[in-house]
């Protein structure tokens, strides 16, 4: 019993740290500092990488906070010259403006949705719906 109650309490924190770093991959501040660091020429961290591309499945992807981490990760096990790239710091800017863009895009979006589903007389769930109609 008590080593169940352990083995449970292990695979929790080992649960919680693999989500903390694959999010931590949504920063291009910490992928420069991984590539700069050359951990990428590691194979043991290449190998730890491609091992982590279950969150990209259900039921795990349903905990990520920030989806840019999924498509860095797919980046770091599949395109090496992505890895190369991530050295220079004019690219690692161009990543940081490129999600910023996205999130600023993404932000306009929803405020419209629930703007127009408020002038409609409407509530949250009817924006919801409203924003789901734009992207099918």
């Amino acid at each position: 019993m008590q080593d169940d109650v352990e083995s449970s309490a292990a695979a929790k924190r080992r649960f919680e740290a693999e989500l903390e770093f694959v999010q931590a991959l949504a920063n291009p501040e910490y992928l420069h500092h991984l590539a700069q660091n050359l951990y990428f020429d590691d194979p043991d961290f290449r190998a730890y990488l491609e091992y982590l591309q279950y969150w990209r499945e259900l039921p795990y992807c349903l905990h990520i906070v920030f989806p840019h981490c999924l498509a860095m990760l797919e980046l770091l096990v599949k395109d090496d010259g992505f890895i190369d790239l991530l050295k220079r710091a004019d690219f690692k800017d161009f990543i940081f403006s490129q999600q910023f863009a996205h999130w600023r895009y993404r932000a306009t979006q929803q405020g419209s949705c629930e703007a127009r589903a408020a002038d409609a007389g409407g509530t949250a769930d009817a924006a919801a719906a409203v924003e789901g109609d734009e992207w099918q």
